[in-house]
């Protein structure tokens, strides 16, 4: 039988229920899996009208034929005031309500993984979920102790030790207890959800040339080689610290299995670069499987209808491989 994955609605003032209708409609899709969209019905029904897309409640059972796509409604009680390219609580409150919904449907057993259209992070805070993006309220819902975001492009995994905090706090939050959470989740991702026997990951340094031995930033001495040291006993196989620039400048990707980043853009701009469009967003040390694409809400095309879903395909094809590997292996997080 085919997984079912619950796809979220994300902001609906964005490209979310856009590409998570196209991505839910493609053939190569549904031959992989069920989808399942989450969110409220009202918006998913106006954006899959402009698409030609037919539409059916959630069941709890696949659609008996044809080209029909489920929906779990989310919407009631929470007021829909669909107003693609504006940030609203409302869309904030809606993507919030479907995340859990999703989440319940995975730790019931009713959907084998999570696929998150992307939110606004103002328009969650504006509807009082206070958390710094998706992969944390994710990490509250399921009570995971620890948890890394690491983006997905073909052979080139990146990992962050920091997520979305200010560039200007990254040097004070970056400490040698975080930096050994952080690599200890991705290598265990790396083995349990990839298969990797025995991971090599590469390390990067948080300042220019890696500090330059002291010169150009103490953080590299203080903080980075003892925390990669103290990993090294736990018989973790890591290199570096390397100088970011230069690292993927050469980077080949038979050498490591896994890059870690010291902050967000620091790894993430390379790889989006290379991606163009298709890497994956991967949650990893979460209790159940959850994906999402790589891009943001995109207000400023929201209401053209001209969207590329691909990153939104890798996602749901990237959540369906990672949560039958964990299938196979009889392993939750």
């Amino acid at each position: 039988m085919k997984p079912t994955v619950a796809i979220t609605i994300g902001d609906y003032n964005g490209i979310g229920p856009e590409v998570a209708l196209k991505a839910a409609g493609e053939t190569a899709v549904r031959r992989l899996c069920t989808p399942l969209l989450v969110g409220p019905r009202e918006v998913f029904e106006r954006v899959a009208a402009k698409l030609r897309l037919r539409l059916r409640g959630w069941t709890g059972e696949p659609p008996p034929g044809g080209r029909d796509l489920s929906v779990l409604d989310t919407g009631g009680g929470v007021p829909v005031r669909y107003a693609p390219g504006k940030l609203s609580a409302e869309a904030g409150a809606a993507a919030g309500a479907a995340i859990r919904s999703a989440v319940a449907l995975v730790m019931r057993g009713e959907a084998a993984a999570v696929v998150t259209a992307p939110v606004s992070k103002q328009a969650l805070h504006l509807a009082g979920i206070d958390t710094p993006g998706q992969t944390e309220l994710l990490q509250n819902l399921t009570h995971a102790p620890h948890v890394a975001m690491m983006l997905v492009a073909g052979p080139l995994r990146v990992g962050l030790v920091t997520i979305h905090i200010p560039l200007k706090d990254v040097a004070r939050e970056l400490t040698g207890a975080l930096i050994r959470e952080r690599i200890r989740v991705i290598h265990r991702a790396l083995r349990q959800d990839w298969g990797i026997a025995s991971p090599r990951i590469a390390v990067l340094g948080l300042n220019p040339h890696a500090g330059e031995g002291g010169d150009i930033g103490s953080e590299e001495q203080r903080v980075i080689i003892p925390a990669m040291e103290a990993l090294r006993k736990e018989h973790l196989a890591l290199a570096g610290p390397f100088p970011a620039d230069a690292f993927f400048s050469r980077y080949l990707p038979e050498a490591y299995d896994a890059v870690v980043a010291m902050y967000h853009d620091q790894g993430l701009i390379p790889l989006k670069m290379a991606a163009r469009g298709t890497a994956v967003n991967v949650s990893v040390g979460l209790p159940l499987v959850r994906t999402s694409p790589d891009h943001g809400t995109a207000f400023d095309i929201a209401r053209r209808m001209g969207a590329d879903p691909s990153s939104m395909v890798c996602a749901i094809n990237a959540a369906v491989a990672i949560a039958s590997r964990r299938r196979r292996k009889g392993t939750r997080a």
